[in-house]
């Protein structure tokens, strides 16, 4: 398979079983592209140029490990460099928004020292108030954290500056009835033992507390794929999962959630009771 710089992960992936273990060998950051939910979400849309800024290696990188699995990389197109994508028009709501309501987050610095930024995003993004938007300025498009901003119910608007400097705008219109809504669902746990009751020894249990971000909400998500109707998932986690709520409701499943301690968190995931 002929190969460059655009090439799709999914497209590597699907050609050879052997690719994405050997694209793993590349950066600790593509050992998410395991998880089949993750890798669905990723793999699609993430070119090698794309995955080389995430995982802090050079498409050269790829195309020598790839070689041995009968990849030939296009010499002629491997070297140019990608053109700034054109941006489109900036939504009327964010033009009018002023910049103390546009929270800025540069979260280069981060990537190059090797860490994830995803938890510090989470957390501003838990912070915005009605009226503000998050503002990610990164070197390449999050297209990972959009869609997964999507299904809390976030819009984006990417502005590219140059190759090198990507703006990512995540924002809610109307996000007040829904901060309310989720703010209230964490407080699930009053019916808990008759719950638990009912599902006695119909329990499938998981641990996601030694899970770094995204990995514990993508755990949840894989195992409720496979849940059967009369059982229900029994999660040990570190934190009430926030953005995991919305998500469990548009896939119709209840939840109850009880709080022990700091850092000691139970969830009850269920169909019906």
């Amino acid at each position: 398979m002929l190969i460059n710089e655009q090439t799709k992960i999914a497209a590597l992936i699907k050609h050879h079983p052997d690719a994405l273990e050997t694209i793993v060998t590349l950066s600790p950051d593509f050992k998410k592209l395991r998880n089949p939910l993750l890798r669905k979400l990723m793999a699609g849309r993430t070119s090698i140029a794309m995955a080389s800024k995430i995982g802090g290696c050079t498409p050269e990188d790829f195309f020598k490990a790839l070689a041995p699995l009968g990849f030939e990389a296009d010499t002629k197109n491997t070297t140019v460099q990608e053109d700034i994508i054109p941006n489109l028009p900036m939504p009327n709501y964010l033009k009018s928004l002023n910049s103390k309501q546009i929270i800025h987050f540069d979260v280069r610095n981060m990537l190059a020292e090797g860490n994830d930024p995803l938890r510090a995003i989470q957390e501003k993004i838990k912070a915005l108030k009605q009226g503000e938007a998050l503002l990610i300025v990164n070197n390449f498009e999050p297209v990972p954290l959009i869609k997964l901003l999507e299904k809390q119910g976030f819009s984006s608007h990417v502005n590219y500056i140059s190759n090198d400097i990507i703006e990512t705008y995540f924002y809610k219109e109307n996000d007040s009835a829904q901060a309310e809504l989720v703010a209230s669902d964490t407080d699930t746990s009053g019916d808990w033992d008759e719950i638990l009751s009912h599902f006695q020894n119909l329990l499938i249990e998981i641990d996601v507390r030694h899970l770094e971000m995204p990995m514990p909400m993508m755990t949840i998500l894989e195992a409720l794929e496979v849940l059967p109707e009369d059982k229900a998932l029994y999660v040990h986690h570190k934190r009430i999962p926030v953005f995991l709520l919305t998500e469990l409701q548009d896939r119709g499943f209840q939840y109850r959630i009880k709080e022990i301690q700091e850092g000691e968190v139970y969830l009850l995931i269920f169909k019906h009771e």
